[in-house]
């Protein structure tokens, strides 16, 4: 692995991706034409690259995790209090047992996520092998935000589908954390390795 600086002769980039969700983050194409740096660039040990991503992709799988539970989170908090705001049929629609399952249901699946990624990180810190739960945290928590994502547009119903609600960008930001730092599909394999598998 090598450090790149911007403005190494050879090295540039294409245009900014026009992205679903997650619009505040810069996306686009590296180029590397002819491009040479020095080998002070060098990251880590020479061959090692390879070893040092995996490293990387379980450590991000921890990040990912976590922002999925905060996603989540912000699903669960926002909707209770559009539920208790939002008055149908004289009174407030978190009285309503579908609402309630729909928001109990959110809160259980965070709790779930936050503590999965919580042993996550604990085993990292501790120097424990992780790689598996950190998978897992990935695997769960995104799932969970998509979920949570969904239902949260649901109860918002039509307004959950406006950009003036914060919803609709969640639930266009939660389809990514199925997707970065290793699919929902990898990410199983990964962990039936771990397994033995």
């Amino acid at each position: 692995m090598i450090t790149v600086p911007r403005g190494t002769p050879g090295y540039s980039f294409g245009k900014k991706y026009k992205k679903l969700g997650w619009r505040a983050t810069d996306t686009r194409e590296l180029i590397f034409e002819n491009c040479r740096v020095p080998r002070e660039n060098l990251l880590g040990e020479r061959g090692k690259g390879f070893a040092q991503v995996l490293r990387i992709l379980d450590d991000g799988r921890i990040v990912m995790a976590a922002l999925a539970v905060g996603l989540a989170q912000g699903c669960l908090d926002t909707s209770l209090k559009y539920a208790r705001e939002r008055v149908q049929f004289g009174q407030p629609i978190s009285k309503f047992q579908a609402i309630q399952f729909k928001l109990s249901d959110m809160a259980i699946e965070v709790e779930a996520a936050r503590l999965m990624t919580y042993r996550a990180a604990f085993l990292k810190d501790c120097h424990q092998p992780y790689t598996k739960e950190a998978a897992m945290a990935k695997v769960f928590s995104s799932e969970v935000a998509m979920r949570a994502a969904t239902q949260a547009v649901q109860i918002h119903g039509g307004y959950g589908y406006m950009d003036e609600y914060p919803v609709s960008r969640y639930f266009r930001d939660a389809k990514l954390l199925e997707i970065g730092e290793g699919t929902s599909e990898i990410c199983r394999m990964v962990i039936a390795r771990q397994l033995g598998c």
